[in-house]
């Protein structure tokens, strides 16, 4: 009877522990090392799997866990590696990638004022 309580506790840990991504956190860090610019949303689904929920992914930027910073059993975006697709197709992955694509994507207009130019 006591081995089936170890047992029975051994499979409940590992359940929890892949269900909070634990481990394919650093499958998706290695997997990344395998993309390449320009590769199709299927290409890339064959190699990264199925993205994060709708919570951070967008239809042209996917994330998905890479690391652990906070123990919480919750993945936050700052956890997460964004895929950048253009047209359907891979234009760059990370955070710098990310962020730079961001910062570029904001146009900063002059102010028109009346009389001056």
């Amino acid at each position: 009877m006591k081995k089936f309580w170890v047992m029975l506790m051994a499979v409940a840990a590992g359940v929890l522990l892949n269900g909070c991504g634990y481990f394919s956190q650093y499958d998706n860090f290695d997997n990344s090392a395998r993309l390449r610019t320009g590769m199709s949303m299927d290409e890339v689904r064959s190699i990264m799997g199925e993205p994060l929920d709708a919570t951070f992914s967008k239809p042209d930027v996917w994330f998905y866990y890479i690391e652990t910073r906070w123990h919480d059993g919750q993945s936050t975006i700052d956890e997460c590696m964004p895929l950048v697709f253009e047209n359907g197709k891979l234009a760059g992955w990370g955070k710098n990638y990310y962020t730079d694509r961001e910062l570029n994507k904001r146009t900063y207009e002059r102010p028109q004022i009346d009389g001056l130019k």
